[in-house]
């Protein structure tokens, strides 16, 4: 998902409209393409969470360098008591700086299911940006309308144990090639997490998903949290040293 918040662009096979008009895909093909379009050389997003809680909502403002699926670096610059809290991923290895304590921790084991700033989102979503493909096979299960766009629908099931979720449905449209609803499943079919996509945007002449509401679906009252994308570019220069625990402290 959060290939989303990492959720979560390279190929121009959004860009390019729909695919050949009278020609079948494959779920494998579609999932290929919807994962083409969301992947990217590097990238340099500024964004919003904004954190719906029972009484009131909180935005946190952040920016985030990511090269491929296994570098990425974020920054929160707002709001003051969140600022300066930074995120490192190499890897599978992920790290957290704090200003308040000068303590840089690494996240990991049971840690990783624990939520970020209090969101919908977990570390462990954090950390998904394998391609959907490498972790799950892919089912054509038919084509629906969503907000009367056509949709394929698809079902993707675990490879291997161990995956935070191991049964996911999702809807892909046909012509922007986006997920735009996705749930995930445990093992036993509870539905553990939601997210859809409210709005899109036109970037550097591909479609991308601007603003995502992401749900844990376990949480009493939850009403979600929002992920939007400010600003975002596309294949610039990232310096390796922005990667590094050195940096974390700057």
């Amino acid at each position: 998902m959060i290939r989303s918040i990492s959720l979560v662009a390279t190929a121009l096979l959004a860009g390019l409209g729909a695919p050949l008009s009278g020609q079948e895909m494959t779920a494998e093909e579609i999932i290929a393409a919807m994962d083409n379009n969301l992947s990217s050389e590097n990238q340099v997003l500024t964004s919003r969470m904004v954190i719906h809680g029972r009484r009131a909502s909180r935005t946190i403002v952040s920016k985030s360098w990511v090269v491929g699926t296994e570098k990425s670096f974020t920054e929160y610059l707002a709001p003051p008591r969140e600022a300066g809290t930074k995120m490192l991923k190499v890897g599978d290895q992920l790290r957290t700086y704090s200003p308040q304590t000068d303590r840089v921790i690494q996240i990991s084991g049971h840690m990783l299911r624990q939520s970020v700033m209090g969101s919908d989102f977990s570390y462990q979503d954090m950390m998904e940006d394998q391609s959907l493909l490498d972790m799950y096979s892919a089912e054509l299960e038919g084509s629906e309308l969503l907000d009367g766009r056509e949709s394929w629908v698809i079902r993707l099931t675990a490879r291997k144990p161990g995956q935070a979720y191991p049964l996911r449905r999702a809807w892909i449209d046909k012509e922007w090639l986006l997920p735009m609803q996705e749930e995930m499943y445990a093992k036993g079919g509870k539905l553990l997490k939601s997210a859809r996509v409210l709005e899109v945007m036109r970037t550097q002449g591909r479609w991308y998903p601007k603003v995502w509401l992401f749900k844990d679906e376990l949480k009493r009252n939850s009403k979600g949290t929002e992920w939007i994308v400010d600003e975002i570019a596309f294949d610039v220069e990232i310096p390796d040293s922005r990667f590094t625990r050195a940096a974390l402290r700057r």
